[in-house]
């Protein structure tokens, strides 16, 4: 369960500047809970949770006293671990200095799998206290401040899909058949284990069976912008554990088979202004505001498609037919856009944003998905008339390959001022990187065609 008070979080403007009431709630949790060591915790830019065990008996002073230390190559990683070359934060020319982890002593939870554990989400901050801007918390919290300042507080509710497999890669289920009860009572005992242990570690509204084999939904619950990211990758990372402890193993691969439906991350997004819903219906449809959100989503969508589909494999979810997009168009209710309209009660009209694949980083894509939505405020964007039925074949094919998605998002200059340059610089560098190494990899595929024939 959340240890304490829900809010939004910034870890500490500077290393030890926290709230006195936040220092002693998370010292009266550390001490009723019995805890012995704290995760603590931060996401580079592929998503991967990087961290420390601390012992809980010093960690408050610690967290007080400047963070916790890390080589910023950490910054400079591709999925694999290797550095790569180039980047404007973490670089052979910058020595790979150290950053530090501040905890934010808000997102304190109990771990599900480890006695007397707590977990804490982090920002990255210099040996001067700055937050580091290349970071991806960093990155989304100026685009939150960046939306305050227009007056409005974002809610994001994440859709995440995955497949359960067991560890010869085949899946724990067979055949496609969302919304299966069977199916999950199939997946038993994992999938049980899985929603039981996430419970109380994220806002946990549900989960289902999904469309392929092994393949499973879970929805989190709405939270601001910040906090939905740490959530994301709470839910992840706890998902990989949960699975492994049942020797199953948990993929968020986008395309994990070629004639299966891949796996998506889908954001619903609403805004707030003074805790009242500014996407509240007008006569039933999208009002002035929520027109430009999604003016500013479609127009920017070429250019953000990137974050929310960071890997070569990422864009195989992108197929005509598919249930997932693979055109830049909005509608209402209908599932073959790419920007879904929802307009339900004041509270629950939303933005749904269909393009992320469930390999993309969480903080990325909820930042990307915000700054078009500042654009688009911003510019007084409008998306013209609502697409209606299928819409596979009308609107401009999104991009179809990595290669194309960096492109794209280089082009595209508001989004980047809105994200921060330099960290857009290094985001895209090691996408690049990514294209570059698949481009030169000989594969299965690659000898299978041509050895015999060529």
């Amino acid at each position: 369960m959340a240890l304490t008070d829900r809010g939004r979080a910034s870890a500490a403007a500077s290393p030890g500047d926290y709230d006195d009431d936040d220092v002693a709630t998370t010292a009266a949790a550390i001490d009723r809970l019995d805890l012995r060591e704290v995760e603590v915790m931060w996401v580079d830019h592929q998503g991967h949770p990087r961290g420390k065990r601390i012992d809980a008996g010093s960690f408050l002073a610690r967290a007080r006293d400047g963070g916790f230390a890390f080589c910023n190559a950490a910054l400079a990683w591709d999925i694999a671990g290797d550095v790569k070359a180039g980047l404007r934060h973490a670089d052979w020319g910058t020595g790979f200095p150290d950053f530090f982890a501040i905890p934010d002593l808000r997102s304190l939870r109990q771990l599900p799998w480890r006695e007397r554990t707590g977990h804490v989400a982090s920002d990255l901050v210099d040996h001067h206290g700055r937050l580091v801007p290349a970071a991806p918390r960093s990155v989304l919290g100026g685009v939150v401040d960046r939306l305050a300042e227009l007056a409005y507080r974002a809610e994001v509710g994440m859709e995440i899909e995955f497949h359960l497999l067991a560890q010869d890669g085949s899946p724990l289920s067979d055949g496609v058949q969302a919304y299966s009860l069977q199916v999950l009572n199939q997946l038993e005992p994992v999938f049980g284990d899985l929603i039981d242990g996430l419970r109380g570690f994220v806002e946990l509204e549900g989960g289902n069976s999904e469309y392929g084999p092994g393949q499973c939904e879970v929805n989190l619950g709405h939270l601001d912008g910040l906090e939905a990211a740490d959530q994301a990758a709470r839910f992840k990372y706890a998902t990989r554990e949960l699975a492994r402890r049942r020797d199953a193993i948990a993929t968020f691969m986008a395309k994990p088979f070629g004639d299966q439906a891949g796996n998506s991350m889908h954001l619903h997004l609403s805004l707030w202004r003074d805790e009242e819903p500014a996407f509240r219906p007008d006569a039933g449809a999208e009002n002035a505001l929520m027109r430009r959100a999604v003016g500013g989503i479609l127009q920017h969508l070429p250019g953000i498609v990137l974050y929310g589909a960071p890997t070569v494999n990422s864009y195989k979810r992108f197929e005509v037919g598919s249930f997932a997009p693979a055109t830049a168009t909005w509608g209402g209710d209908n599932r073959t856009v790419a920007i879904r309209s929802l307009i339900e009660t004041p509270q629950a009209s939303r933005i749904e944003l269909r393009t992320g694949a469930a390999d993309a980083q969480p903080y990325w894509a909820i930042a990307s998905l915000l700054a078009a939505v500042i654009a688009g405020l911003e510019g007084d964007l409008d998306p013209g008339e609502r697409g209606e039925g299928d819409l596979y074949a009308a609107g401009p094919r999104l991009a179809r390959t990595l290669a194309d998605g960096v492109a794209a998002a280089r082009a595209d200059r508001t989004v980047t001022e809105i994200l921060g340059e330099d960290a857009v610089h290094d985001y895209l560098a090691l996408a690049q990187a990514e294209w570059e190494t698949f481009v030169g990899s000989v594969t299965d595929w690659d000898r299978e065609r041509y050895l015999r024939s060529a």
